[in-house]
């Protein structure tokens, strides 16, 4: 038994991409179309910057077909403004402003968090407890918005359906058994970042997913992944989504995560800069689906 994976890109609206990734002269309003249809997963990156729309979701939802998965970027604020400060009214406005709208199609929430920020385990603890772990959950919160979001909410969240949230860290004070314990409490992934060295990059299961950020190897935002490296993260995804530790893990912790027959796999492609991320997502998928296929 394999878990599934999703294997996309950060974002999908980038001028270099026009006329090289996408075909010559597609209208920017159906680059999300094209990409969806070249991949089964994209991260929503605006989402980062300020809070989306509910209509902006309903199309986007909309734009894609059935079975496609979206990640969302939580929004900075919380994370690099107020550092996690006073934050149940902004967490709730995020929830509230249309992810609903992705229905079917809503994946993990990802919360980056800024190289300055060092682990503070209260004020970390205090954030993950608020993290809803159902849809349902996510509604009580939502509707609790602040006043300033009157008039562009969306809170009707269908069927209740389970929640995943992925925290990247970019400060060596997470390199933290219990960081890693915390995680697994909450049933909250550690995202296995690869930024060419810049920041911590740590292989610790912390819960029924894994969540993998490709910014690049070499040069941040910028390098292409060789076919060695390419080989070698297929065979890190081969494993987790088959419940194992991918042999030589760097990890923190030196306590097992708990055992699981499988655990789906969620990758998403940064290194947008020379439009190398939409060819390095279709290489993997390419080589994760035949390292999967039955061996004669």
């Amino acid at each position: 038994m394999n878990g599934s994976v999703y294997i996309g890109i950060s974002g999908w609206r980038y001028v270099p991409w026009r006329g090289v990734f996408y075909p010559k002269g597609l209208a920017q309003h159906r680059e999300l179309e094209y990409a969806a249809g070249q991949l089964p997963s994209i991260e929503i990156n605006g989402s980062f910057y300020s809070l989306q729309r509910p209509e902006s979701y309903a199309a986007w939802h909309a734009a894609t077909p059935p079975g496609f998965v979206f990640a969302v970027k939580g929004n900075r604020f919380l994370t690099h403004m107020l550092k996690l400060k006073d934050i149940e009214g902004p967490l709730a406005n995020v929830l509230a402003s249309g992810v609903f709208e992705l229905r079917d199609k809503l994946g993990p929430f990802l919360w980056q968090f800024p190289p300055v920020m060092k682990f503070d385990p209260q004020r970390f603890e205090h954030f993950l407890s608020l993290l809803p772990q159902d849809t349902d959950s996510a509604l009580e919160l939502a509707r609790q918005y602040q006043p300033r979001m009157e008039g562009r909410v969306s809170l009707d969240a269908g069927p209740n359906r389970p929640l995943r949230h992925a925290v990247e860290i970019r400060h060596e004070s997470f390199m933290d058994p219990a960081f890693i314990a915390m995680l697994r409490r909450y049933k909250v992934a550690l995202v296995v970042a690869d930024t060419a060295g810049r920041w911590p990059l740590c292989e610790d299961v912390t819960a029924d997913f894994v969540y993998i950020r490709l910014h690049g190897d070499k040069e941040l935002y910028a390098s292409g992944y060789g076919d060695e490296a390419i080989a070698a993260w297929a065979a890190r995804i081969h494993a987790w989504r088959q419940g194992r530790q991918p042999q030589g893990a760097r990890l923190v912790s030196n306590v097992a995560p708990p055992r699981k027959k499988a655990r789906d796999v969620y990758c998403y492609f940064d290194n947008d800069i020379k439009v190398h991320a939409p060819y390095d997502a279709r290489r993997l998928i390419a080589a994760v689906e035949t390292m999967a296929a039955p061996k004669d």
